[in-house]
């Protein structure tokens, strides 16, 4: 099937950037969009922003729109999550994903995460 492999996580100060990356494997033909979620202490995951490859059609979350950029590299099966001006409220595991297809809303393959903390 599928493997993601996130990396790229760490510990940044806030104002700081981070880029994440998650380098697909297997079925990489079947994706139809790639995207980030994110999962704090003691909340639950939440949307963080998507790609579709076809067209390139990009999403993002309100809480980090205008700070966060989402690209792809389909010569290495590889996706970013570019992040700048880090707040700490963006401290969370930050989990990579992968919709196979357009006609079903759910992301079936998921990476194990990597952990991103933002000190203030």
């Amino acid at each position: 099937q599928v493997q993601l492999v996130e990396s790229g996580g760490g510990l940044v100060q806030a104002g700081g950037s981070l880029r994440l990356s998650c380098a697909a494997s297997g079925r990489t033909f079947s994706s139809y969009a790639m995207g980030w979620f994110r999962q704090a202490p003691g909340k639950e995951r939440e949307f963080v922003s998507t790609i579709t490859w076809s067209g390139g059609s990009t999403s993002y979350a309100d809480s980090v729109k205008g700070r966060f950029t989402i690209s792809g590299d389909n010569a290495k099966n590889t996706v970013y999550l570019q992040m700048n001006s880090l707040k700490p409220e963006d401290t969370a595991v930050y989990y990579c994903a992968l919709r196979t297809t357009r006609w079903v809303e759910q992301y079936t393959y998921w990476g194990s995460g990597t952990q991103v903390i933002v000190s203030s």
